[in-house]
């Protein structure tokens, strides 16, 4: 493994594999763009170092852009403060904006129904004019997810940058979408671009996506140095390491907020390296007998690149399935990310005569997700892959919280049919792709920030790195843990709170995007949990009395298919509509002595809750 490792890493810097990558990328053109190279300002001389016996809070020189006393940049998280996805901050000053990533997050049990959760933007769309444009740290659905439809909400074009991989991976989402003209902007570590008053300057960041970077903000109110997601991998499977020496430049430049990755901070150790993973699964595969089966995710294309490497090691071929996976596999190998040649990778519907021994397949499914490969593999629904007793499944990713329920099926599934099956806990066939706390402190100690703010995170993520950076000098009093819309204003004057602006959480509910309110999501709920109970009657408003009988549906009720219970529901029901009629009681009241007598009689009958509708006609 560690002669691919090498080989690849030594293909990362020559100057002919990109030139290549560039060659194909024409032929890859999904929507029409506007690839330009950003304008780049003059590098200024060297900063002046700051003497050793300095305190932290000492104003430092550097930075490109010219200060103004009178200036305040304002930072607001609009996402990722309070869940890890949705990632969305917007940084404001002297009338321009930038919006630095736009993720989505998947929904988990408590959303049925719903397809994505957006953080609700409404606070960059009420600033359209402002925005100088979308910066983008990297590929994943957590920083990407949401620009489809806040493009499609803007007014106006407004120019995205990001690496090339990740500008591949969003020309397919904005095509699936049929969003055409998106002004794509394709940048490199060490790149400057102006946006107005500010200045951003990328630098390169470790991750589990290659194109990866840091973004270091300069305003004429102070600097911003936002890490994105990141790990101290030091034997990198693309060779790309995170870029120390930009890490202490700007430290050097002055930082006066950090905002940093918090995903692993309750890990007190270092994340082990990426390249572990690697020699793991050539391992299982060496002695796997059947077929392998190996589901990750679909944008982890370091991983699959060392899946197609291990495969290959064992004589092997890569078959590929589940859409995203397929999709991103394409776009990888034409853009020079994903090393594999033609005759090595095979389609799904070429697979019949190949003895399963000779095969690896690649696919979707690594969360559990019902409709993706690996599940329907499971439960011998897909069309062109079959799993017997034998065969080794391995699941090379973590469950997201939520989703761990959803994964253990499926591995129960595949159990059951007599497949070896391989996860986190039984090899290390997964490792994170962010820092653990021991590299997060070393990032605070080089970068020396004098103010922090910890991000990417549910609250204990939070509050253990906000521990982590007071431990390594940061002043506990400029420490802030912020909730998604509680803004920071750095000024002259240091880093305070500002006003809090409108946040929240948007639902994508199949056509529909933000009509789906916590009301519908918790009937649902009732629904999926309780129930169903429907009530029909006929009354008379002259005789203030019930016209026949009453009928009484009950759906997903223990017992309701029960003919007594039936019976004495109705009768329930019917006395109750007459109490309320004979109090010349309204509509309203009438439907809910109807909808309050069922509810008590099922819970003394079943425990049971059910939504309940009423529906009365008068005769």
């Amino acid at each position: 493994m560690e002669k691919h490792g090498d080989g690849r890493a030594q293909r990362a810097g020559e100057a002919a594999r990109s030139d290549r990558a560039s060659r194909k990328t024409q032929s890859y053109k999904h929507v029409k763009l506007e690839r330009e190279r950003p304008k780049l300002t003059k590098e200024g001389s060297a900063p002046a170092r700051r003497p050793g016996g300095a305190q932290r809070n000492a104003p430092r020189q550097g930075g490109a852009a010219k200060k103004d006393p009178r200036a305040t940049l304002k930072i607001i998280p609009l996402g990722g403060l309070d869940a890890i996805g949705k990632n969305m901050t917007v940084f404001e000053c002297k009338g321009d904006l930038i919006v630095d990533d736009a993720g989505l997050m998947f929904p988990d049990d408590n959303h049925p129904g719903v397809d994505l959760i957006l953080p609700d933007y409404t606070y960059v769309l009420e600033n359209a004019d402002k925005l100088r444009g979308i910066v983008i740290t990297h590929g994943h659905e957590d920083h990407t997810g949401t620009l489809p439809y806040l493009l499609k909400d803007l007014d106006r074009q407004v120019p995205i940058y990001a690496t090339k991989l990740t500008l591949g991976l969003i020309e397919g989402k904005l095509a699936e979408h049929r969003i055409k003209n998106a002004k794509l902007v394709e940048i490199k570590p060490g790149d400057k671009v102006k946006l107005g008053c500010m200045e951003a300057e990328f630098f390169a960041v470790n991750h589990s996506i290659p194109g990866a970077v840091g973004v270091f903000f300069q305003s004429p109110a102070g600097n911003v140095l936002h890490t994105g997601d990141f790990k101290l991998d030091q034997t990198p499977i693309d060779g790309v390491h995170t870029d120390f020496g930009a890490l202490a430049r700007f430290g050097e430049a002055g930082v006066d907020l950090l905002m940093s990755d918090s995903t692993n901070a309750t890990n007190a150790n270092f994340t082990p390296s990426e390249a572990t993973v690697g020699v793991e699964l050539s391992k299982i595969i060496g002695q796997a007998k059947g077929r392998v089966i190996i589901a990750s995710f679909a944008s982890h294309i370091h991983r699959m690149q060392q899946i197609c490497d291990a495969a290959i090691a064992n004589g092997r071929k890569v078959v590929v399935t589940g859409r995203s996976m397929i999709q991103n596999t394409d776009i990888a190998r034409k853009l020079g990310y994903l090393d594999i040649s033609d005759t090595d990778i095979i389609d799904a519907y070429d697979l019949k005569g190949v003895p399963p021994e000779q095969v690896v397949i690649m696919c979707t499914g690594s969360q559990g997700e019902p409709l993706s490969a690996l599940a329907r593999i499971a439960n011998g629904e897909h069309r062109t892959i079959e799993i017997d007793e034998g065969d080794t499944v391995i699941v090379s990713a973590t469950p997201v919280p939520g989703n761990e329920k959803a994964v253990t099926r499926v591995i129960n599934s595949l159990a059951k049919i007599g497949a070896d099956v391989y996860d986190k806990n039984r090899a290390r066939v997964h490792v994170s792709g962010h820092a653990g706390a021991e590299e997060l402190k070393i990032v605070l100690s080089i970068v020396r920030p004098n103010a922090f703010m910890p991000v990417h995170g549910e609250a204990t993520h939070l509050r253990a790195h906000a521990k982590l950076a007071e431990a390594t000098g940061v002043p506990p009093e400029n420490v802030f843990i912020c909730e998604n819309g509680e803004s920071l204003e750095l000024s002259a004057r240091g880093v305070r709170r500002g006003e809090t602006v409108q946040s929240g959480i948007v639902y994508v509910d199949g056509l529909s995007v933000g009509d789906t309110s916590q009301d519908v999501l918790d009937e649902r709920s009732a629904l999926g949990a309780q129930g169903f109970a429907s009530v029909a009657a006929a009354v008379s408003a002259k005789k203030r009395d019930v016209v026949g009988e009453v009928q009484v549906e009950m759906h997903g009720i223990t017992g309701g298919d029960d003919p007594y219970l039936a019976k004495e529901t109705a009768q329930t029901v019917k006395g109750a509509l007459r109490r309320a009629l004979g109090k010349d009681g309204g509509a309203k009241e009438v439907k809910k002595a109807a909808r309050d007598a069922l509810l008590s009689l099922l819970w003394e009958r079943t425990k049971q809750r059910p939504m309940v509708i009423v529906n009365l006609l008068e005769v």
